[in-house]
C-alpha cells in the first residue's frame, strides 16, 4: 500500500510539473502547481514518516510546485509562501478533518500561501522601482 501511494504521488507530481509552461507566470498556475505539489509531498511524506513526514512533505511539495511555475523574480517569495502555507494547511486540516482534511488543508494552504508570497514579492519589486525613480529625479534636480 505504501508503495502504491508513493508511486501515485510521484506520478501526480511529475504530471503537474510537466503540465506547467515554465515561461508563463500566471497566478492560477502558481496556485495549482503549489497545491498539487503539496498534496503529492504530503502523501509521500506520510507514507515514509507518518505525520511528521507529511508535514515536511507538504512544505517541500508546496514550495517546489510554486517555484516551478513562478517567474524568476518572484520564485523565492512564491516558494516560501507555498511551503509555509502547505505545512500550516496540513496541520489545521488534519486537526479538523483527519487525514483527508490534512490533504485538503495542505492543498488550500499551499495555493493561498504561494499566491500571497508571489504578490508580496511583486509589490516589493514595484516599491524598489518607485524608490529608484524618485532618487534619480532628486539627484538630477538638486546638484
Amino acid at each position: 500500500m505504501k508503495l502504491n501511494a508513493l508511486l501515485l504521488s510521484a506520478t501526480l507530481a511529475a504530471t503537474s510539473i510537466m503540465a506547467v509552461n515554465a515561461h508563463a507566470d500566471n497566478t492560477t498556475r502558481v496556485a495549482a502547481t503549489s497545491a498539487l505539489g503539496s498534496v503529492a509531498g504530503t502523501a509521500i511524506g506520510k507514507s515514509m514518516g507518518g505525520n511528521t513526514g507529511a508535514m515536511i512533505g507538504s512544505a517541500i511539495g508546496g514550495a517546489g510546485g510554486a517555484a516551478v511555475s513562478a517567474n524568476k523574480r518572484d520564485r523565492t517569495g512564491a516558494a516560501i509562501g507555498g511551503g509555509l502555507g502547505g505545512v500550516g494547511g496540513y496541520t489545521v486540516g488534519k486537526s479538523v478533518g483527519g487525514t483527508t482534511g490534512g490533504y485538503v488543508g495542505s492543498a488550500l494552504g499551499a495555493a493561498g500561501g504561494s499566491v500571497l508570497g508571489k504578490k508580496v514579492s511583486q509589490d516589493r519589486h514595484a516599491d524598489q522601482r518607485s524608490y529608484k525613480k524618485k532618487s534619480k529625479k532628486y539627484r538630477r534636480n538638486h546638484h
